[in-house]
């Protein structure tokens, strides 16, 4: 989830709210820094199960 807050855009987990990352300047940096969090949270999960 991306979030504004008066520093910049803030990534933060959905469940836990928890910071992922951030201040960034443009919410399309944001975007970008939140599709890397998933891609690793995807392939380590698939590691895993293998």
């Amino acid at each position: 989830m991306i979030v504004k807050r008066k520093m910049g855009y803030y990534i933060l987990s959905e469940k836990k709210r928890r910071h992922l990352g951030g201040p960034y300047k443009s919410r399309e940096e944001a975007l970008k820094r939140l599709r890397q969090v998933e891609f690793f949270k995807h392939v380590e999960r698939d590691k895993h199960q293998k």
